[in-house]
């Protein structure tokens, strides 16, 4: 018995599907969680801004109990609520971003799964563990058991 065939009905390459297209929607949800990633970066800008934000409140405190109003004042008026690109705050970046963007990601991924394989993730991942384990060697199981 093969080791493809070892695969469990989730993960298996449906009926027809050809080599290129398993790799071809490997590909695309290779990119998808290449996307995922750049999402999570930019949350993470938002909360280092936001966290940076709200930081300032710290600087003008120690401005002012300093004896510079009028520097705090000016820093106050030019920073604090400042939008970070024209009329947006870093929370309307990431919900545009998550409406538009990262959801076309998450259809054409979708679109391309349920053509290709059958709606299947990860099938080309799942041929390679078949064909990279060891059969019978133990950490080298074909599924949990």
């Amino acid at each position: 018995m093969s080791a493809v065939a070892d695969l469990d009905a989730e993960h298996a390459r449906p009926d027809g599907a050809t080599d290129t297209e398993v790799r071809t929607a490997g590909l695309l949800t290779e990119a998808l969680e290449r996307m995922e990633r750049a999402r999570g970066a930019l949350y993470e800008f938002h909360q280092l801004v936001g966290g940076a934000d709200e930081q300032l409140d710290d600087v003008l405190e120690g401005l002012r109990a300093a004896g510079h109003d009028d520097l705090a004042d000016e820093l106050e008026q030019d920073l604090v609520g400042r939008n970070v690109i024209a009329g947006r705050w870093t929370f309307q970046l990431v919900e545009e971003f998550d409406a538009d963007y990262h959801a076309r990601w998450l259809h054409w991924d979708q679109v391309v799964r349920d053509r290709l394989t059958g709606g299947r993730r990860h099938v080309f991942e799942a041929e390679l563990k078949a064909r990279r384990r060891t059969p019978g060697r133990p950490g080298h199981e074909a599924t949990p058991r």
